[in-house]
């Protein structure tokens, strides 16, 4: 049961942050700022209790001169403390490679099965979904 609720939330979030990202990509997404793509993925992924306090999304422009791309480590909600990490939000310009970074904690259900048990979590005993994708702003 843990592991298929881990899964269904880790498919549920790609799935809002793809359909998120097509609107990124095509420049509908108003107002383009990161509380309202925040709002509309949670909206999408609807398994997530308290969704707009358990995620964090980025948004980062990718030089194709360079291709330095974002740090490994995303970046997740640290729900123990009071100030969160600062994360990029970028729009970009018209054919920009963009990368879309977004990171949940969520409870587990059963905490004490053996599976859960070996499941890295933060401090606050939730474990971390991340969903990434790119794409390029249309002109």
């Amino acid at each position: 049961f843990e592991l298929s609720l881990y899964l269904m939330r880790d498919v549920m979030l790609e799935h809002a942050v793809d359909l998120n990202v097509r609107l990124l990509r095509l420049g509908a997404l108003e107002p383009a700022t990161q509380e309202e793509l925040q709002k509309r993925i949670c909206d999408d992924a609807l398994i997530f209790s308290d969704c707009p306090t358990s995620i964090l999304v980025e948004l980062t422009p990718v030089s194709t001169s360079t291709w330095n791309l974002p740090a490994s480590d995303v970046a997740c909600v640290k729900r123990d403390e009071f100030v969160q990490p600062e994360v990029g939000f970028d729009v970009g310009n018209q054919n920009n490679l963009m990368v879309v970074r977004a990171c949940a904690v969520a409870d587990p259900f059963f905490p004490t099965t053996a599976g859960m048990l070996e499941m890295p979590r933060d401090e606050s005993g939730g474990y971390r979904l991340v969903a990434i994708s790119t794409f390029v702003n249309e002109p």
